[in-house]
């Protein structure tokens, strides 16, 4: 081991104990990251890439489209889409057993595909969605857990800002990774909602059917939710046909929930100041990290420790299924003691070089690939994959992040029972990750056909 090697896995442990000591990420990796450059090639060369590195970072155009999603969804969440869109879904699927909670679910998705994040849309939905499920008599079990892993919706379904930062780091087409995310989205809504119904037929008590809305009642709630399946629809549905990229479209679905939101009379001046200072301090927390990944990625770099990684995976022996199996289960370690983003930016400049090596090369043809397929397909197919387990560490216990909003929400229910009710929902998760491995055209079918 060179001293290069030893400087950049010593900076590694100690950005580690930076973390378990609870400093901000972001500051932990400049920290790092800085002083690991300044030691390996001098304090002069760590401040004259300083004084460009943030421009060159922050103007990148993908990176427009952060702020504009972000906005969407702090308006949306004040818009009152939410309450709209678990009425209808409670209107449709409420009288079913267990229908409240596959209400929430569908709710959650729907939530998710104009917010793009977890945490916000287990804790919106948890606020409207919560009452309702006590009402009915839901045991808290069911209910704080299906919300918390309805949450974790946000993160896949498109528009979604975390996979707007994976595309960036591994220099993806962020349409392509769109559109390979929507069916592993439908298959998420799809297996959940199997999920509460197999647990109601096991506890019929756990989940008891709402009375079966009269006509009038349901074409009422499919019509109040119209304008957000249209925005949806005109965004998602745009991108997916070339007719905008993803900058315009996140900018006319933040101008169109606006407009919902001041039609409906929820979306005044001060609640749109409000998006608008949420929208100021989230971008700025995503740049100021992204600053820091870029910092750590340098010294990483120098110091060879991709380099070795990816040389030692290639070199181990295991099949290149089974190191693939050993990063996902890594990232499900990693999830419980940070949040996505910051877990995506620290971990993904690592993991992906080795998974490159593994696979033969960059321009490696598929017949002749590792996983079959080509390095475009693979960081499509791992990006998929590594979103869904990522989402998996926010319900994963000992510090799983959403469960933590649910219960704050719930009032009293203890965080065990949360976790006991979000376990089927893990397993369910596990299984749509067996299958995407399995079936790879479940994620790269949808970006092939539309290209």
């Amino acid at each position: 081991m060179n001293d290069a090697l030893a400087t950049g896995l010593g900076g590694l442990a100690v950005l580690v104990a930076l973390i378990a000591l609870r400093m901000p990420i972001a500051y932990a990796m400049i920290l790092v990251g800085g002083v690991g450059v300044a030691l390996l090639n001098g304090p002069d060369i760590f401040m004259s890439q300083l004084k460009t590195l943030a421009y060159g970072q922050f103007s990148i155009y993908d990176l427009s489209v952060v702020p504009m999603f972000v906005l969407m969804g702090a308006i949306a969440t004040r818009a009152g889409l939410s309450r709209d869109l678990f009425r209808a879904a409670a209107a449709w699927l409420g009288w079913l057993p267990g229908g409240a909670a596959m209400s929430a679910i569908a709710a959650c998705a729907g939530f998710g595909a104009v917010c793009g994040s977890s945490l916000a849309t287990a804790s919106t939905m948890g606020q409207v969605a919560l009452p309702e499920l006590r009402r009915l008599g839901y045991s808290d079990a069911l209910a704080t857990g299906t919300l918390a892993a309805g949450g974790v919706l946000g993160i896949l379904i498109p528009p979604s800002v975390v996979l707007v930062i994976y595309a960036v780091i591994v220099e993806a087409n962020i349409v392509t990774m769109f559109m390979a995310a929507l069916i592993p989205g439908i298959l998420a809504v799809l297996l959940f909602l199997a999920t509460i119904a197999l647990y109601v037929r096991l506890r019929p008590e756990a989940g008891p059917a709402a009375p079966r809305p009269t006509r009038a009642e349901l074409t009422e709630a499919s019509l109040r939710v119209l304008p957000v399946l249209g925005i949806f629809a005109l965004v998602i549905g745009g991108i997916y046909l070339g007719f905008f990229n993803p900058t315009p479209a996140a900018s006319i679905g933040a101008f169109l929930v606006w407009i919902y939101g001041a039609a409906r009379g929820t979306v005044g001046l001060k609640a749109l100041r409000g998006a608008l200072l949420e929208t100021a301090r989230t971008t700025g927390m995503i740049y100021l990290i992204l600053l820091g990944a870029e910092m750590l990625k340098i010294f990483m770099s120098r110091g060879g420790v991709p380099q070795a990684m990816a040389e030692w995976m290639a070199n181990s022996g295991l099949a290149p299924m089974a190191v693939l199996l050993i990063l996902l289960a890594a990232l499900i370690a990693l999830g419980c003691l940070m949040d996505s983003l910051s877990m995506i930016l620290l971990v993904i400049p690592f993991f992906w070089p080795a998974l490159v090596e593994i696979n033969g090369g960059d321009y490696v043809p598929a017949a002749e690939a590792a996983f079959g397929m080509t390095t475009e397909d693979l960081k499509v197919w791992f990006g998929i994959l590594a979103l869904i387990v990522v989402e998996l560490g926010l319900i994963t216990p000992p510090v799983g992040m959403n469960v933590f909003v649910i219960s704050a929400l719930s009032g009293g229910v203890p965080m065990r029972r949360t976790f006991l009710g979000v376990a089927p929902f893990f397993f369910a998760e596990l299984i749509r990750v067996g299958l995407l491995i399995a079936l790879p055209a479940l994620t790269l079918w949808l970006p092939r056909a539309l290209s």
